[in-house]
């Protein structure tokens, strides 16, 4: 049997691969790998060109347009540098901390799904301040959302939240929060700074820019249960710092120690109201000195009486009569453990109370 002969059609395949290889070998000698400097450092799975355009869609509609019309008013130059500095080259002089290097692509479509909790407003009324009204653009707040959902997640990282941080988010949440007509873009926007509070190293930076933390106490005067208790949350937090005297001279004014005191006392919501005690026990915890500023105009308000009204409240609900259903005593299981951790939590204030013999 005769040997079998090539084809020639294989022979010029194998002669256009062995050109095409030629060619890219020779192609990639131009193009070598970028220098250390302006790689990512890929400790995390997200990508921060990502982080950096969720970011730059918080920034409000509003703030931007007056910018482009008003050039050259000082307020409004200083959003443009903003989003300027949003878009532009961000380095980070913390070892470990993700850097973006001339990047002006636009931003990745990738779309979380985040689940939407359902924003339920508690009747509290008072002469306290205004209520902000959710007027603002349907789809414009959908968007806002989904993206500040997902910043709220990410801001539980430490890596993630200086990265943010360093990429002027603070800023952005400042200027939300201050134009801001929507409450669940401020409960939004108070939990991330909240989950940034978390992070000791960040919360010097919070301090340190002017106006955040009257804006974040301003907060206080909304009737809504879920932006108070991510604002009880974040003070508590700030209250915690070492450095806590900016925190503790914004809450020394009478009527804002005066407003805590009122939401903790008439509101009809559990998780409130745990967030108000533990904001109070943050303020009795802080730094003896700190704590003497706050406590003597706590306690002129009526803070002993507001606990033992609680106090009272509380043990009633906790040994209040049994129902012989047993589902319904299943039921209750959980208002009962509720009501064991704030009758704890009342309890060491008393005790530290009187340790501090005020």
């Amino acid at each position: 049997m005769a040997p079998a002969q090539s084809s020639p059609f294989m022979e010029e395949d194998d002669d256009n691969e062995e050109v095409e290889r030629v060619e890219l070998e020779t192609t990639s000698s131009y193009h070598p790998s970028a220098p250390s400097s302006e790689i990512f450092d890929m400790r995390t799975t997200v990508d921060p060109s990502y982080i950096i355009s969720l970011i730059r869609k918080l920034l409000p509609h509003s703030v931007k347009n007056a910018y482009s019309s008003h050039g050259d008013n000082d307020c409004n130059a200083s959003v443009g540098e903003l989003e300027t500095g949003i878009r532009g080259t961000v380095q980070t002089s913390s070892p470990g901390v993700l850097s973006i290097t001339n990047r002006t692509d636009e931003a990745m479509d990738t779309h979380d799904e985040t689940s939407e909790l359902a924003h339920q407003k508690e009747g509290i009324e008072d002469s306290f301040g205004p209520i902000k009204d959710n007027n603002i653009s349907t789809v414009d707040e959908a968007a806002w959302e989904e993206c500040g959902c997902i910043l709220w997640d990410l801001s539980v990282n430490k890596t993630h939240a200086v990265f943010m941080v360093e990429n002027l988010l603070l800023e952005v949440l400042l200027s939300s929060l201050a134009i801001s007509q929507s409450l669940r873009v401020t409960e939004i926007g108070l939990g991330i700074l909240a989950n940034i509070a978390c992070h000791e190293v960040l919360r010097n930076r919070m301090i340190s820019m002017p106006g955040l933390i009257d804006t974040i106490v301003d907060q206080l005067f909304l009737d809504d249960s879920l932006c108070l208790c991510e604002a009880f949350r974040l003070l508590s937090l700030g209250l915690q710092d070492g450095d806590s005297v900016t925190w503790v001279n914004t809450l020394q004014p009478e009527h804002i120690l005066r407003r805590i005191l009122w939401v903790v006392e008439n509101t009809l919501n559990p998780q409130l109201l745990e967030k108000g005690i533990n904001l109070l026990l943050a303020i009795i915890e802080s730094q003896q000195e700190v704590a003497q500023t706050l406590l003597q105009s706590l306690m002129k308000l009526g803070l002993p009486s507001l606990l033992v009204s609680l106090l009272a409240c509380e043990m009633k609900h906790l040994f209040g009569e049994r129902v012989p259903d047993s589902s319904m005593n299943l039921m209750k299981s959980g208002s009962a453990a509720e009501s064991a951790s704030l009758l704890y939590a009342i309890e060491v204030i008393f005790v530290l109370l009187l340790m501090l013999d005020i």
